[in-house]
């Protein structure tokens, strides 16, 4: 990942000025340690006439993964590769704009005690970067630049310059080209749209983010003509962190244009007054624990399997309810089980209530005698982590062989994601998701199963339900067929038969008079 920026300079005022702006000295090559790799400053060029600084950045792959550890957004099947096998270690994006700030935070900040007079006026700047993702092509590119008094080079990169068939990619080559900035205006203008044209971020996007970008753009983003698409993006595009910037936006338009301070603007509440505090929703985890928790309780289980119970939270919470006598806890990975039996103390817990529960490890993809036997059984938010073609053998395992009176399963309904603030078009929403259904194709899986397997089944939304895209979360719940429930079918099925047949027989009687 690499970044240069270049001045020209004349005897009175020499370009080697640069060193002091940003504080690294033109004779010396310096590194410094970055949370995702090593960033490298150095100078291919320094002399009174033209002075070249190079900001490389090394990325550490395997600790781009692990610190960004369920931070991210996958897709499937590739999820595990993609994230080693991809563009970060080349392609200018947050990561760099990460360390420009953290390398060169005085500069951003305009402070030089060595030659403050050249920190506050407009320098010759020529910044490139080889290789630059925009998602919105050069075009895009330009209308970001352009307006902030930048002359915009943006070429794009082919896929292939043996096929040049196969047309462009969404990387360009930038070079920007300015008389009439400050080092430190340049400095925060990269900052703001490297990750905007990549359109991502390597890291949670929170709402100390809105702080940095308002700093960051103070002077030039009020008034940009991108400003919303800018200010969406920057925050990856969160809604309620991008209603909060642009209302700050706009009050510092508002100030600049009545040549007042934001606080005059902004007087209606007075500083020291405390706001109550909006009643925040339930998130959808502790809704679809609740969910679950209900089926059980209407089923009168007692006996109760959580099939790939994770660090344990559906455990806990069936803990607290008496009526639920037995609770096993089954997963594959031991490590999550050890986490499940901290988060239970179950090494604290007492005689009466360690009795209850029992947390074993097995594979879901294999039958196993231990889960025969019990009321009920939880598939929470599990079938969507197996491959599809393994997905017939969970199901005889839990619905054939162990076959409990009672199955709850519930899975992410994708049609729900495009309502996602924070989630891609296209992409699941985690990366282990092998696949993610509609509604349409859960209740067709679901409906199957329970006929191979003598399960009725029925399905409830959990989570608000949208009339266009429905719930978050969907939720089945089988129930094995009884002599009751087929008679009753029986009846029905002869009930309709009946008054089918006395249609036809009325409408022949008619006809015929």
């Amino acid at each position: 990942m690499f970044l240069t920026i270049s001045t020209r300079g004349d005897a009175a005022h020499p370009a080697t000025d640069l060193g002091y702006l940003l504080h690294k000295h033109p004779d010396k090559a310096q590194t410094f340690s970055t949370s995702h790799g090593t960033a490298h400053v150095f100078y291919p060029q320094a002399d009174a006439e033209r002075c070249t600084a190079a900001l490389m950045l090394e990325v550490d792959a395997v600790a781009l993964v692990r610190r960004s550890k369920g931070r991210g957004r996958g897709g499937a099947p590739d999820a595990a590769l993609a994230q080693y096998v991809n563009d970060r270690p080349y392609a200018a994006s947050s990561l760099l704009a990460v360390a420009l700030s953290g390398v060169f935070s005085s500069a951003l900040r305009g402070v030089c005690k060595a030659r403050p007079e050249r920190a506050d006026a407009p320098l010759p700047l020529r910044v490139e970067v080889p290789a630059l993702p925009a998602r919105g092509g050069p075009d895009l590119v330009r209308k970001l630049f352009a307006p902030l008094g930048w002359t915009v080079t943006a070429e794009p990169v082919p896929l292939d310059t043996e096929f040049p068939e196969w047309g462009d990619s969404r990387y360009v080559r930038l070079v920007l080209e300015s008389e009439a900035l400050t080092l430190a205006e340049a400095l925060r203008h990269l900052y703001v749209l490297l990750p905007v044209l990549d359109d991502a971020k390597h890291y949670w996007v929170a709402s100390d983010e809105v702080d940095k970008l308002l700093r960051a753009g103070e002077g030039w983003l009020p008034t940009h003509p991108e400003q919303k698409l800018i200010t969406s993006r920057y925050l990856s595009r969160r809604w309620s962190l991008t209603r909060q910037a642009m209302e700050r936006l706009e009050l510092v338009r508002l100030a600049e244009a009545d040549d007042s301070e934001v606080e005059a603007i902004d007087n209606a509440v007075p500083q020291d007054s405390g706001a109550e505090d909006e009643e925040k929703p339930a998130p959808l985890a502790v809704l679809r624990r609740e969910a679950i928790l209900a089926a059980l309780r209407d089923a009168g289980a007692a006996r109760v399997l959580d099939l790939g119970c994770g660090q344990g939270q559906l455990v806990q919470e069936l803990l607290r309810d008496v009526r639920f006598t037995e609770i096993v806890g089954v997963d594959v990975s031991v490590r999550a089980l050890a986490i499940a039996s901290r988060r239970l103390k179950l090494d604290r817990m007492g005689e009466r209530q360690a009795a209850r529960v029992n947390l074993v490890q097995g594979s879901l993809a294999y039958t196993d005698k231990r889960l025969k036997g019990y009321d009920a059984a939880v598939l929470s938010e599990v079938i969507e982590h197996l491959d599809l073609p393994r997905l017939p053998a969970l199901e005889y395992a839990v619905f054939g062989h162990a076959r409990p009176r009672t199955v709850v399963v519930t899975t992410p309904n994708v049609e729900y994601n495009v309502r996602w603030e924070t989630l891609p078009a296209g992409h699941v929403r985690h990366g282990d998701h092998r696949f993610e259904w509609t509604r349409e194709e859960f209740r067709a899986w679901a409906a199957a199963v329970a006929g191979r397997h003598g399960y009725e089944v029925g399905f409830v939304p959990v989570g608000p339900d949208d009339p266009e895209v429905g719930p978050p979360t969907q939720m089945a719940v089988f129930h094995v067929r009884t002599e009751k429930t087929e008679k009753t079918e029986n009846a029905e099925k002869t009930e309709k038969a009946e008054e089918s047949d006395g249609a036809e027989k009325a409408e022949k009687e008619a006809k015929a008079a």
